[in-house]
């Protein structure tokens, strides 16, 4: 077997120029005890990458699918707004909203962006409720306030209340958009975790898709049950969230932060279908304990001061916790999923969503086939999203993020060029309408294998364990506070320099390009526990030999003492 010798000063968990020759996907570590240099070398992996990964992980598989119902969740409440604030029944409810009311626009975007403030509300408290009651339970709770905000928007009875109601549901939403990805990513072996990763994207746009269709058909009711009644429905999923978050295990990395070492080994073993005895488990137990352990001391070494009990040493912690990821070297990580975030907005995406009949108007077409045509752009992000579940792992996240930002930036330039060209003329002008549309189409598509569920993918990979609740935080809250912008300026922005607002995406999208050219590194592969590696974090020889000593002491005696030594 090819192996590669690294100096104590490097470290352990992968402070190196990687070597693709040797470094390959599920590489992990040994430790030479007469000569402590750590050495890098291949291991069996768990299962193939990819879709068929899926079916030969099932079990991890079921816990990402009831995880990722959230997901679910988060695309409905978004795209059962489309419709509804068209709906001449809702409109009857609620005549502020209706075209020739005062301060219509005003109040149609704060129903619409008020959403995403309470989602970025959730989001961040969620940052210390899933380092303190786990990443399961903090499922849970959100799921209960997300029903809430459900059961409040379905029963509204006023603009004020439902406007209140929405922001109560952002929060649930937000939480969910948060721990969903950062749990999948703690259970998911590293040959597929991109793509069950994948899967947050694709329940929230097939989430999209369901609420489209669902508002699409319940217009022909003639009463407020148009209205209510996709209000409704969005709770039956999570229902069944909830009741299901009783049968899915803790994240194992969570329980290895808490102490309980032994615990976390059970559950590594049941979710990877092995015994606790077999090599790759034991391998993977004690990466993530080392890593633990590391980073427990790291963090106990910088906010020493802060560990004695007491409610305001217990909140100044956490303070300390967010701060530290704005610090070095973590900060490199931390512009990455808030900028992954940001772009994911910038790039226009939820402007078409949120707006997509106001866009195909302005195209040309009439009101039927704009909602037809609109229902079409979600399915093909759907189809896209499905294709990323394949590809996602088999092309690695920085390819597939640079080809998106090349592919959407000709999306919106076209599009800016006939509707600037023609929009005053498209009667005379059906082909142009057409080629519009299409390019409209083909930036879906490649968004929905790119830029849509990559962003939501790296966060949950990228933080070392004592950062990563508050560091998929803060990418959650990028996305939400700048959705609440998108969602707040794209009608202003479609009414006033209409060919415009391609134009300003189109930016965005070159921008995004040569931001992730120059920063955004590829993670495809590797072990959570090896993203220091990924980003090249420099550490001192006492750091590297210090973990050569913990990963050391982890192979000492059987698998019960070891959980009972360690702190």
């Amino acid at each position: 077997m090819d192996e590669k010798k690294i100096s104590p000063a490097e470290d352990t968990l992968g402070h190196l120029e990687e070597s693709p020759d040797v470094l390959q996907r599920g590489s992990t570590v040994s430790v030479d005890m007469e000569n402590p240099a750590p050495v890098w070398e291949l291991r069996r992996t768990y299962t193939k990458s990819g879709i068929s990964g899926l079916f030969a992980s099932r079990y991890v598989f079921t816990c990402a699918l009831l995880a990722t119902l959230g997901g679910l969740l988060f695309g409905y409440d978004q795209g059962v707004v489309s419709i509804t604030l068209v709906m001449p029944q809702f409109l009857d409810d609620f005549p502020e909203v209706s075209a020739n009311a005062s301060g219509a626009g005003f109040k149609k975007g704060l129903m619409t962006a008020v959403l995403e403030l309470g989602a970025f509300i959730g989001a961040m408290n969620q940052g210390w409720l899933a380092d303190k009651i786990s990443r399961k339970w903090s499922i849970f709770v959100a799921g209960v306030i997300f029903m809430i905000g459900g059961a409040l928007q379905t029963g509204a009875a006023s603009f004020a209340m439902l406007t209140v109601a929405r922001f109560i549901g952002g929060i649930g939403v937000g939480m969910l958009a948060m721990v969903s990805p950062l749990y999948i990513g703690e259970i998911a072996p590293p040959e597929i975790r991109g793509t069950l990763l994948v899967l947050q994207e694709l329940c929230i746009v097939t989430g999209i898709v369901i609420a489209f269709y669902i508002t699409y058909g319940t217009r022909y009711i003639p009463s407020f049950w148009a209205w209510r009644l996709p209000f409704l429905i969005q709770l039956i999923p999570a229902m069944f969230m909830c009741a299901g978050v009783f049968f899915i295990p803790y994240s194992p990395r969570w329980l290895c932060q808490q102490g309980r070492h032994e615990e976390s080994l059970q559950t590594l073993a049941k979710i990877r279908q092995h015994s606790t005895t077999d090599e790759r488990v034991m391998e993977e137990w004690y990466e993530i304990r080392s890593e633990c352990a590391y980073r427990n001391e790291l963090s106990a070494t910088k906010h020493q001061n802060l560990l004695n009990p007491g409610i305001w040493n217990t909140i100044k912690l956490q303070i300390a916790l967010y701060i530290d990821c704005w610090k070095m070297p973590i900060y490199k990580r931390t512009q990455v999923a808030v900028g992954l975030m940001f772009f994911q907005q910038f790039v226009g995406i939820n402007a078409l969503i949120y707006y997509s009949p106001s866009l195909f108007e302005s195209m040309g077409l009439d009101y039927e086939m704009q909602l037809i045509m609109s229902g079409i752009m979600n399915i093909c992000q759907v189809v896209a999203c499905i294709w990323s579940l394949w590809g996602i792992d088999r092309f690695g996240r920085r390819k597939l993020l640079l080809g998106g930002a090349i592919c959407m930036f000709i999306s919106h330039f076209v599009i800016a060029v006939l509707v600037g060209k023609y929009q005053d003329s498209w009667p005379e002008h059906t082909a142009a309408g057409w080629a519009s549309v299409a390019f409209l189409l083909f930036f879906m598509l490649t968004f929905g294998a790119t830029w849509g569920p990559i962003p939501w993918a790296m966060p949950a990979e990228i933080f070392p364990s004592s950062l990563r609740a508050k560091g998929c935080a803060f990418g959650t809250m990028s996305n939400w506070g700048n959705n609440f912008i998108i969602g707040l300026i794209t009608p202003p922005m479609i009414q006033n320099i209409t060919y415009g607002t391609y134009v300003f995406f189109c930016t965005f999208c070159a921008i995004s390009f040569v931001w992730v050219y120059f920063l955004v590194p590829e993670t495809n592969g590797r072990t959570l526990e090896q993203m220091d590696s990924v980003f090249k974090d420099k550490s001192t020889t006492e750091e590297a030999e210090r973990r050569v000593e913990i990963r050391a002491g982890l192979k000492q005696g059987p698998a019960s003492q070891q959980a009972e030594a360690m702190p």
